[in-house]
Formats: C-alpha cells, structure tokens, sequence
C-alpha cells in the first residue's frame, strides 16, 4: 500500500522498521486491531520533522488522499502515546502538539509564555544531567523539560513599548 509520502519518510528506514515492530506489537499486547490507517497515521507522523497537531497530521493524511475521520485520528494518537510511540505535549498558549518520543528525548522546549513560540534547544550538558538524575522509588522511562520565559521577539517589542 504505497503511500503519498511512503518514500519520503524523514527518518532513517531502520528506525521506522522498528518504530512499526513496537506498534505491532502493542496492538498485539493489547489486542487492538492492525488495521491500515493506524499504520498509515504512523506513517505518516514519522514525516513530521518536529511537532505537530491533529489538525496538521490530518491535512497532511487527506493532501495524499487518505481519508480518515476525525475520531480515527484522535483515538490512533491516544493508543500511539499509550505505547509510548509519541508524547503528547499540552502547552498553555497553544492545542495540544505532539511528537516521535524519540524525537522528543533529544532537545529540550523553550516556550514564551508570551505568544506560545517553541523552540527547541540541545544541550548536551543538561540532557546529560537529568538523564543521570535518580529519583527514589520512581524509575523514569521519558522526560519533557519546558523552559518558560519571553520570546526576543516578545522581549524587543516590551523593550519598545517601556522604552516609549
């Protein structure tokens, strides 16, 4: 079943493979269906290079002419973080984002908490710090760390309007 973008997947063809194994065989765990559109939804989401929205991965599914319904959507999203395939991320000034878990353990969020801009920060000093980080009676199997402040494009026009 070629898809629009099958050719095209953004992410070295090894770690789709795998990705694909680990949602077989959740389902499987499951027992949930293997049906072609949840396969097609992973499929798709591993062409997304960063985050992205349900709104976004369903407009990129129905540009390639693979129509699915809302509802398929968000309930393939829920099962694909329950397996731990992708985080869900629920920032205050936007809808809910998601991304590739293994995405998302490699860079850190800067969020202004002014106009909701994200971006992305690698530092491997820090990931290294709270990758080492042990918590008693917890074992940690992902993280997510948010940094909050202003934007400088938020930061320029406050200067401005104080400055005035």
């Amino acid at each position: 079943m070629p898809f629009a973008w099958s050719r095209n997947v953004k992410m070295d063809g090894k770690k789709y493979i795998e990705l694909q194994n680990l949602f077989t065989k959740y389902l499987a765990e499951k027992k949930l269906r293997k049906t072609e559109e949840r396969f097609a939804i992973l499929e798709c989401i591993c062409n997304f290079p960063g985050h992205f929205d349900m709104c976004q991965l369903y407009q990129k599914l129905e540009d390639a002419n693979f129509h699915v319904s809302r509802a398929t959507l968000y309930n393939t999203l829920e099962v694909l973080v329950d397996g731990g395939l992708i985080v869900r991320h629920q920032l205050p000034t936007q809808s809910v984002q998601y991304e590739l878990r293994s995405l998302a353990e490699t860079h850190m969020h800067l969020v202004c908490s002014k106009c909701g801009a994200i971006r992305e920060l690698k530092d491997a000093t820090l990931r290294r710090d709270v990758a080492g980080l042990k918590v008693t009676r917890f074992t940690p199997e992902y993280y997510a760390l948010y940094i909050y402040g202003l934007c400088s494009k938020c930061k320029y026009r406050l200067q401005r309007k104080n400055g005035k």
